[in-house]
């Protein structure tokens, strides 16, 4: 099957372990596809991906321009490199690392700063924390989750500082594992946690506040 079928294919409901070996025999079809510069499979890609990648640019740059021309750069980088995406990982795993390097690349030109340099807020960021993290565990997000205005939980979030919010962009709008975003940012997974729950912590308030004031004009 091309990377092209096998983006396009639909499946029904699997198991768990069955949709896992499914995602690993797409994302090596989809690494064998650009290894062979298959026709058509960049304009798949960028179909399936564009949304979350310019998303993710968006919170991470916190600038629409910024993020376009990123957005552009980045699928540049997937043509002219796509041979070194080896398929053992998740596409979107390696889409978001290209993205997030080229906003470091890009901020290092301006300030020669890194992006943890530019917007590190406290030494104590790789402290550990004594929470686990736990799959299915309510999060300040979910009272937002069913309701029609989502604006608050951008606006929130854009409130955070930058590495903090990058970690929530990724859990809990892209789904990435704790693994995955370790890799993505190339932080330690403890380092991952801490940031997760800092955000957490930081944007609950925040949150809360937001829904209060909606409920309160909706009275």
């Amino acid at each position: 099957m091309s990377a092209t079928a096998a983006i396009r294919s639909i499946f029904a409901p699997a198991s768990a372990s069955l949709a896992e070996e499914q995602a690993k025999r797409e994302n090596l079809a989809v690494a064998d596809g650009l290894k062979r510069q298959e026709a058509g499979l960049l304009d798949e890609l960028i179909v399936r991906y564009q949304h979350r990648l310019l998303r993710y640019l968006l919170f991470l740059t916190g600038n629409r321009e910024m993020a376009e021309d990123l957005f552009q750069e980045v699928w540049m980088r997937v043509l002219t490199r796509g041979g070194q995406f080896n398929g053992k990982a998740r596409f979107e795993t390696w889409l978001f690392t290209i993205a997030r390097n080229l906003v470091i690349d890009h901020r290092r030109k301006r300030t020669m700063s890194s992006l943890d340099e530019l917007f590190e807020t406290g030494s104590d960021d790789d402290r550990p924390m004594s929470v686990e993290v736990a799959d299915g565990h309510p999060t300040p997000f979910d009272s937002f989750a069913s309701v029609e205005d989502r604006e608050q939980i951008a606006t929130a979030l854009l409130q955070l500082d930058t590495l903090y919010r990058e970690v929530l962009v990724l859990r809990f709008h892209e789904e990435l594992t704790l693994d995955e975003i370790a890799k993505v940012t190339r932080a330690p997974l403890s380092t991952v946690k801490s940031r997760l729950y800092r955000g957490l912590a930081a944007i609950k308030p925040k949150l809360e506040r937001a829904q209060m004031r909606r409920l309160e004009t909706t009275e």
